[in-house]
């Protein structure tokens, strides 16, 4: 593999491909696409934002586990010597700068909740992982967070819709949580619990789709949303072992976009809405290529 597709590798495009999809879920929700004449370049830094910020975030999370990692996962980049500690250390700061940046040349209330969003990976990355309860709360943070940066690109819009954070944040509360048990397998009480919050987050987008009066076109997004979350998850729940919680974690982030593009529809942006949901197929695709965990 090349030094382009080794760094490439390192950001876990698959999964940036579901942070775009988030920040084009948060923009749906503000009713920017809707105004008169919505400008393109606003769009662009919020996406350059969000991918700079969670490739970062990724590419951080291998550096601090570089030690580990030559034990648990000695295929990742870091142990394998493909690149080194300083080439990564570089290249994330350098990704992190970036999704800044960039966002505070859109305006520094967006500036500000990118910041943010920076400093919680990098907590993540180094302490937060390590907590059975602190960790998933600190990565579900930066997930909302990261919707409430593509709501930012209308200031009014994000003080009506701030609370909508809180959905993505249990949601990948629960994702984290599973993946706990990645490698050593896990016991089935947290595999329940995660299917009681991944039932409470479906509710929750439903009844917001509800209060919007689009609870139809929603609703498709999320039966599949649904399927395709619950499916491994259960098949974990069977057997708790390594290998399936990997596969229902895989599952969960990258059905996210579905999540996403059930937001879009809910906000009358049904164009946007299909538009998030054709991501997916990117998303799996690269995901054969690149690891997502």
């Amino acid at each position: 593999m090349t030094k382009a597709g080794v760094y490439l590798r390192l950001m876990r495009p698959a999964n940036i491909v579901t942070s775009v999809a988030d920040v084009l879920a948060g923009i749906s929700v503000s009713g920017y696409f809707l105004t008169e004449n919505p400008q393109i370049i606003p769009v662009l830094l919020l996406c350059l934002s969000t991918i700079g910020l969670y490739g970062g975030g990724i590419v951080f999370n291998d550096v601090f586990d570089a030690d580990l990692d030559r034990i648990e996962r000695p295929e990742r980049a870091i142990p394998r010597g493909e690149v080194s500690l300083s080439e990564a250390i570089v290249f994330g700061i350098v990704l992190l700068m970036i999704g800044v940046f960039a966002a505070f040349a859109l305006s520094v209330l967006s500036g500000v909740i990118a910041f943010l969003i920076a400093v919680f990976a990098l907590i993540y990355d180094k302490f937060g992982k390590h907590h059975a309860f602190l960790g998933p709360l600190n990565m579900g943070i930066c997930r909302g967070l990261n919707l409430l940066l593509g709501i930012s690109i209308i200031s009014l819009s994000l003080q009506s819709f701030y609370f909508l954070g809180l959905i993505p944040l249990i949601y990948i509360f629960s994702i984290t949580m599973i993946s706990q048990g990645e490698v050593h397998g896990s016991n089935r009480n947290k595999l329940y619990l995660g299917a009681f919050l991944y039932l409470l987050v479906i509710s929750a987008v439903l009844y917001h789709s509800w209060v919007q009066g689009e609870l139809i076109l929603s609703g498709l997004f999320i039966i599949l949303f649904a399927y395709m979350i619950y499916k491994p998850l259960f098949a974990a729940i069977r057997e708790p072992l390594g290998k399936n919680i990997g596969k229902a974690v895989k599952a969960g982030v990258i059905s996210l976009i579905l999540m996403d593009a059930a937001w879009a529809a809910a906000s009358g942006f049904l164009v946007g809405a299909c538009f998030i949901a054709a991501l997916l197929p990117l998303s799996l695709l690269l995901a054969k290529r690149f690891a997502v965990t």
